[in-house]
């Protein structure tokens, strides 16, 4: 969105502004998705610095200053796709199959895409009424975007837990719900036994 700055973790890191990180990491909240709050809290600074994923901070104007309203998360990821499931229209399947290959064992495609692996507004102090989710979104849906633009790639995939809400918030957006994960063994903020994959072509 013009005007809403957009700042990676790893460039705060680089100007050695550790104490002003720690900060807007102390006081991000989100109580209603914990996976996300302890991903920034616990490993998005030492993801960043072994270039696992980006951190991206979302800021907004409070009272006369920037604060973080939101962020979001992104990595390199490929996952496996079955074109002949139902309700992939015959327009999606070409686009898919243009940037996936067939795996003949699988009997399905592989497609690479950037991973929308964390997306949470920031409930402190009221900071999540300066933005909303679909805003957030699709911020980062631009910012993996102009990433595909100077590398390769059309595809953004997401993960959620099976929640109506979760599923309608991306479905809103543009994302198709394709399958299920089985949740490893330390994903243990999250609620199941499985997320819903989704993937949005950009």
């Amino acid at each position: 969105m013009i005007g809403t700055p957009i700042v990676n973790l790893a460039d705060i890191l680089a100007v050695e502004k550790e104490k002003e990180l720690q900060a807007m990491i102390d006081e991000f909240s989100c109580p209603y998705n914990m996976d996300v709050e302890n991903f920034l809290k616990s490993k998005a600074v030492e993801f960043s610095k072994q270039q696992l994923a980006a951190t991206y901070f979302v800021f907004k104007q409070y009272k006369g200053n920037n604060v973080v309203a939101g962020y979001f998360s992104i990595a390199q990821k490929h996952f496996h796709i079955d074109l002949n499931k139902k309700g992939i229209s015959k327009s999606m399947k070409k686009r898919i199959s243009k940037y996936a290959q067939r795996d003949d064992d699988l009997k399905k495609y592989v497609a690479n895409a950037m991973l929308l692996g964390q997306l949470g507004k920031n409930f402190a102090n009221g900071y999540n009424n300066l933005i909303t989710g679909d805003e957030l979104l699709s911020i980062a849906c631009e910012r993996i975007a102009d990433i595909q633009r100077v590398s390769s790639g059309k595809l953004v995939y997401a993960e959620c837990e099976d929640t109506p809400r979760l599923i309608e918030f991306y479905e809103r957006n543009g994302f198709f719900q394709f399958g299920t994960r089985l949740l490893d063994r330390d994903e243990t903020d999250l609620k199941g036994k499985y997320l819903v994959q989704l993937f949005k072509y950009l």
